[in-house]
C-alpha cells in the first residue's frame, strides 16, 4: 500500500453518501408491485414476484443492489494479510496510519477493488452495471456500507447497526411512511447479510464449519508464530469458539430467522449453528488437540 497514492483517501461517507446507503432500494424496485397487477400474461409468475418482493424489502427486485451484495461479499477481504485490525494499529502499517487506525482492514480492501473495478480492464462490466455516473455513484455507496459492516469489532460501527436494527423492526414506524420503512430494513438487512456470507461455515454442516475453522486456526497459528499476536491460538480457541457462536454467531442467525428475507431457510442456518455450537462443545478439545499436532509437525 501506498499511503500517498490516490487509494490513501479514507472512506468516510459524507452527508449524501449516508443518505443514500440508507435508502438502498431505488424507485424503480419500490414500484414493481403495481407493474406486476398490470401484468396479466402469467398472474402466478406476477404474484410470486410480487411476494419475493415484500419478504426481502425489495432487494431482490433491485439489480443494483443484487450485484452490490454480490461484489461485496466477493472483495471484502481483498489484501487480508492474516491478522486483525487491532495488530495493524500495533504496528502501525501503512494502511493503519492511512485509515486512522479505523475499519484498516475493510477499507484497505475497499479501495484497492474498487480500483480495479474502475480500470479500463472492467470498462465493459461497468458499462453494464452502471453505465452512468449517478448508478456508478450509488453501486459505490451500496459497497461501502456492505463491506463496511464487516468489520464487527469496531463498537461505534456495532452500536449504530444495532440501533438501525431496532429502528427498522423493533420501533414503531407509524410515524413513517411504509417506503421509508421498507428502505431501512433492506438497508439493515444488507449489513446483516454481509455479515452472514463472512462467517456462513458457521451456519452450514458441521464438515463445512470444521474445514473453514481448521484454516482460519492455521492462519491464526501463524501469525503468532511471526510475533504478530501475543497468544497462541491452541491455548484459547475451544472456549473462544463456544463464546464466538453464544454471542455472534447465534445471534446473527436469530436476526436473519426474524426479519425473514430468508424464508425456512432461515431455520436451516439457526438449526446448523446451535448444531455446530453442540457437536463443537462436544468434540472442541479433542480438535484442538489435533490441530495443534498437525501445526507443530510442519514448524
Amino acid at each position: 500500500l501506498h499511503p500517498k497514492s490516490q487509494r490513501g483517501a479514507s472512506i468516510t461517507k459524507t452527508d449524501d453518501e449516508e443518505a443514500a446507503a440508507t435508502k438502498p432500494i431505488s424507485s424503480r424496485s419500490s414500484s414493481l408491485p403495481a407493474q406486476f397487477q398490470r401484468s396479466k400474461s402469467d398472474d402466478s409468475l406476477d404474484i410470486a414476484a410480487a411476494t419475493m418482493h415484500d419478504h426481502t424489502y425489495g432487494i431482490t427486485s433491485d439489480p443494483m443492489v443484487r450485484f452490490a451484495c454480490a461484489l461485496s461479499a466477493l472483495i471484502h477481504d481483498v489484501d487480508h494479510c492474516g491478522v486483525p485490525n487491532a495488530q495493524l494499529v500495533k504496528e502501525q502499517t501503512p494502511a493503519a496510519q492511512v485509515y486512522d487506525g479505523r475499519s484498516v482492514a475493510e477499507q484497505n480492501s475497499l479501495v484497492l477493488a474498487w480500483e480495479l473495478f474502475m480500470s479500463d480492464e472492467y470498462a465493459t462490466l461497468r458499462s453494464c452495471v452502471c453505465p452512468t455516473a449517478s448508478e456508478a455513484r450509488r453501486l459505490r455507496q451500496l459497497v461501502v456500507n456492505a463491506v463496511m459492516a464487516t468489520d464487527i469489532v469496531d463498537k461505534d460501527l456495532k452500536k449504530a447497526r444495532n440501533e438501525r436494527w431496532d429502528r427498522a423492526f423493533n420501533s414503531d414506524a407509524l410515524r413513517q411512511s411504509e417506503n421509508d420503512v421498507t428502505n431501512q430494513k433492506a438497508t439493515i438487512v444488507i449489513e446483516h447479510l454481509m455479515q452472514a456470507s463472512d462467517v456462513a461455515h458457521t451456519m452450514q454442516h458441521w464438515h463445512i464449519y470444521r474445514k473453514w475453522n481448521e484454516l482460519f486456526f492455521k492462519e491464526c497459528h501463524a501469525a503468532y508464530k511471526a510475533g504478530r499476536s501475543q497468544s497462541n491460538p491452541i491455548d484459547t480457541w475451544y472456549k473462544s469458539e463456544i463464546g464466538f457462536f453464544d454471542y455472534y454467531i447465534i445471534p446473527l442467525a436469530k436476526k436473519l430467522k426474524e426479519c425473514g428475507v430468508f424464508g425456512k431457510s432461515s431455520d436451516e442456518y439457526l438449526n446448523y449453528a446451535l448444531a455446530n455450537r453442540a457437536e463443537w462443545e462436544r468434540r472442541g478439545e479433542e480438535i484442538v488437540a489435533e490441530m495443534a499436532k498437525e501445526v507443530a509437525g510442519t514448524a
